[in-house]
């Protein structure tokens, strides 16, 4: 749609994605000066509604962008008062002491929050700056000025099923910036083409990946410690994936459950949402559960590549943010800090480029502060936690990790930096290597399927637009998934998005249930060919977290 002739409005910056990166680029930027135009657009229908994390945030990038944020109000109501970590058997658990633990792994001074909230209530704080905030427009193309990002298109509505021009089509319109800032979470579109057209990779590690998979429970009140933050590690994945769980006590009896599976597990039969559903199977967890009830369902992959995988995050006219470059701190399970404090970074560096009169060229300021500042140290210390984790196994790696994080707390590294090696897809193994796993049945209690769960992420796509699930080669997952790897897209998307159907006689056939993805993007992530491409469903698609 690249020829088509659309409208076009002029700003100064241009944010896409109203999660904590960007709206924290469209405070600073008006908080710096008031008559900078300003816009974001949001692909969610509401501000919040894709916006999924854990989370137990540390409160470091708020306070250094809203330093009276506890005067005004932000949701942040429940202050870490307990902090364990539990090393899980079949049936049994082993509290790993806190003492030993680098001083960067203590959660005390950090809160439990729901990110849709806060991102909510930061959406309000810069409206009444004078921030203008657009949701339901999802920015499906990057508009170029020769070799400059010069804006984006957004708001396209309508589409034929085969994604041609119909009588009802809207095609959208064309918002221009100085700079464009892109903050649309992880393995975003319009980021995978600026990393690939500008080779921004190069000279970087493979990014890499976690899914994330969360649910929130309503709990006894007997059964409720308010504050109370959990990690475990160990069972039920075992050998076969990294990954642990967190489990957090928020406010009204509320439990924040959630799940991480690291995407370069080898066995394509493994299931990461079934591992999830059966971890609530141990005792600890079956205990506090019982009782309850599920409110709530969502995932969402994680970057999990770190200080060395972080891509250049500049081009002329553009800046990366956030989780777009990917700023997790895996063994703190914490992005969203990092990604306030890149979104004030990047604001930061437009204001100063825009006084001197200069727009469209590269925001050098912007890279250095990331990589040399405060969100460079943060993710500096911990760099070798996961490649330590993915070449020597759990064990290993927490006694090494532990202790490579002390001696960069203390400033030095008796491992250097290690690198990824291969790519989540890579490192997919064939299927005849590895045995099937055996999963029990949900019970619909405790343990549910997938598609009775993603109704709880109120999840809805118009079903006449064109698939946003693009494939590469529509005759691969029939030739080469199946066959090779056992179909691992049925296991490994956490919504059941798609199915391999074969009827009596016929060859199977690959289906896309679009309709029921929650846009995690572990698809794009972990497909073995990598033939699946994620792209954005027209305006207001997807799921409605009410308090992810």
């Amino acid at each position: 749609m690249s020829d088509v002739e659309r409208e076009a409005m002029e700003y100064d910056v241009v944010i896409v994605g109203a999660g904590p990166a960007g709206l924290s680029a469209a405070i600073r930027l008006k908080q710096l000066d008031p008559e900078l135009s300003v816009v974001v657009l949001e692909k969610g229908s509401e501000v919040g509604a894709h916006i999924l994390s854990g989370a137990v945030l540390d409160p470091c990038g708020l306070e250094a962008l809203i330093p009276d944020w506890k005067e005004k109000g932000a949701p942040l109501k429940t202050p870490v008062k307990v902090d364990n970590f539990y090393m899980l058997g079949e049936a049994g658990k082993v509290r790993v002491p806190n003492f030993p633990m680098p001083p960067l792994m203590n959660n005390h001074g950090n809160y439990i929050v729901s990110m849709g909230n806060v991102c909510r209530w930061m959406a309000e704080r810069a409206e009444g700056l004078g921030v203008e905030i657009f949701p339901g427009m999802s920015c499906s193309e990057l508009v170029y000025d020769g070799d400059r990002v010069k804006g984006v298109v957004a708001g396209v509505f309508g589409l034929e099923p085969d994604g041609s021009i119909g009588p009802n089509t809207e095609p959208g319109m064309e918002l221009h910036g100085k700079y464009v800032f892109i903050a649309e979470g992880v393995r975003g579109s319009l980021s995978k083409e600026l990393i690939r057209k500008y080779d921004l990779s190069k000279g970087h590690e493979p990014q890499k990946f976690g899914l994330g998979m969360k649910e929130i429970w309503e709990i006894d009140p007997a059964k409720h410690k308010e504050g109370t933050v959990s990690h475990t590690m160990g069972w039920p994945l075992g050998g076969n994936a990294g990954g642990g769980s967190f489990i957090y006590h928020a406010e009204n009896n509320q439990v924040f459950l959630g799940f991480v599976v690291h995407l370069n597990y080898k066995n394509p039969h493994l299931f990461p949402y079934m591992e999830f559903q059966r971890f609530k199977t141990h005792p600890m967890v079956k205990d506090l559960l019982e009782g309850g009830k599920r409110v709530a369902y969502g995932a969402r992959a994680i970057t999990e590549g770190g200080y060395q995988s972080m891509p250049k995050m500049v081009v002329p006219g553009a800046a990366l943010l956030g989780c777009s470059v990917g700023m997790v701190n895996v063994p703190r399970i914490k992005g969203n800090h990092n990604a306030m404090l890149s979104g004030k970074a990047a604001a930061e560096a437009a204001y100063a480029a825009i006084q001197e009169g200069r727009q469209g060229d590269e925001l050098s300021d912007y890279e250095t502060e990331v990589r040399e500042g405060a969100i460079g140290r943060d993710l500096k210390r911990v760099r070798n936690v996961k490649p330590m984790w993915s070449k020597w196994g759990l064990t290993s790696s927490l006694a090494l990790g532990g202790l490579d994080m002390w001696t960069n707390t203390l400033g030095f590294s008796f491992f250097g930096t290690m690198g990824h090696g291969k790519t989540d897809a890579e490192a997919t193994e064939p299927a005849d290597k590895h045995k099937p796993i055996d999963y029990p049945k949900p019970d619909g209690k405790l343990t549910f399927d997938r598609l009775t769960n993603v109704s709880f992420s109120m999840t809805n796509h118009e079903e006449s637009q064109p698939s946003h699930l693009k494939l590469k080669d529509p005759e691969i997952p029939v030739k080469i998934d199946l066959p090779k790897y056992a179909g691992p897209s049925q296991r490994y998307c956490p919504a059941g998005v798609y199915e391999f159907v074969q009827e009596d006689g016929q060859e199977p056939k690959f289906v896309i249930n679009f309709q029921n993805c929650v846009h995690c993007k572990t698809c794009d992530i972990k497909d073995p060919p990598q033939n699946i491409n994620w792209t954005p469903p027209q305006g207001g698609d997807g799921p409605n977290y009410p308090n992810m």
